[in-house]
């Protein structure tokens, strides 16, 4: 004989009541299938971090069935590769799962996202790792889906590369402004500590690019990855060899960039892509000459999109 047991949140509330713009879990521990690189039939499986809520529209009503988004969630997330459209298809559950309770639905998943890169110039790959975030909310009817990730790269200060340009020079003058001197002797000089006697200071910095996405059933992170590597030039190596530092110290030298020059290289990027319905764009140079950080936003700047307010500009 099937024991009855009791359902608290089916009973009549009869405490305080109000409608709750959401209801549900976070810190939800789900592995979750992910397209790795840009073939869209190479899954693999990452650990996330989710957050998912309804919202609860009967103020009669106890509370929401938390059971049911974890069981969409482990279903839907964790057996097929997400997508927005599979994001879509979660939110709808959610939904459908809480007639006559919720409208509206929100779901999150965040991880870390390694793909294999190539070394500048050698032989040579290695795994590389990028926070991501996929997020997706259903509101009135109206679905959307936004896809974060943060990218590392280096940053060299046009300033600093100038004043060491200025006192390279000035020690040529020293050692030879009263000497004749040949080829090799300037070659030999350029060569030694006294030659390059100042370097332009860099640092490791992360360009951090939330997009709203339309329906698809791919999710390329690498896209994004590489759009954002392209216009940067300067992204940092899992594997070097002597050959690669010495290109990455050529494309550092020409790629000198303030923040402001960093953002205004993405913004141009994604402006010219319309494959994104929106963006935002934060870039953070953890400066080595200062005990603070060098940081640039821009946004698209459409109607009703992401916002530019001062007070929202923290890291994601």
């Amino acid at each position: 004989m099937t024991k009855h047991m009791p359902d608290i949140a089916c009973q009549p509330h009869h405490g305080p009541q109000g409608k709750l713009n959401w209801v549900g879990m976070s810190g939800i521990e789900l592995p979750i299938q992910i397209q790795q690189g840009l073939d869209k039939n190479q899954i693999v499986t990452v650990s996330s971090k989710a957050q998912a809520y309804v919202d609860l529209n009967d103020p009669q009503s106890k509370g929401i069935h938390m059971s049911r988004l974890y069981l969409h969630l482990d279903q839907m997330a964790s057996k097929q590769a997400l997508s927005s459209n599979r994001v879509k298809a979660i939110l709808e559950a959610f939904i459908e799962s809480h007639q006559g309770l919720s409208t509206q639905a929100f779901v999150e998943f965040k991880f870390d996202y390694y793909e294999r890169r190539d070394s500048l110039l050698s032989d040579n790959s290695g795994w590389k790792h990028y926070p991501a975030t996929v997020r997706g909310e259903m509101r009135q009817g109206q679905f959307s889906c936004e896809l974060s990730i943060e990218v590392p790269y280096s940053s060299t200060c046009p300033c600093s590369a100038a004043l060491s340009r200025q006192l390279i020079q000035e020690a040529f003058e020293k050692q030879f402004s009263s000497k004749e001197i040949d080829f090799q002797t300037i070659m030999d000089w350029l060569g030694t500590p006294e030659g390059i006697c100042a370097t332009p200071h860099s640092q490791r910095s992360y360009a951090q690019v939330k997009v709203k996405i339309a329906e698809s059933d791919e999710l390329a992170l690498s896209n994004i990855i590489n759009q954002i590597e392209s216009a940067l030039q300067t992204p940092v190596q899992a594997v070097v060899k002597r050959e690669d530092e010495q290109e990455f110290a050529r494309l550092n030298a020409s790629n000198l960039m303030f923040c402001e020059d960093a953002s205004r290289r993405l913004q141009n990027a994604f402006e010219s892509n319309t494959e994104y319905l929106d963006f935002w764009i934060r870039v953070n140079h953890l400066e080595s000459l200062h005990p603070h950080d060098a940081v640039a936003i821009v946004t698209k700047g459409i109607d009703n999109g992401y916002i530019d307010d001062p007070n929202l500009m923290d890291p994601m």
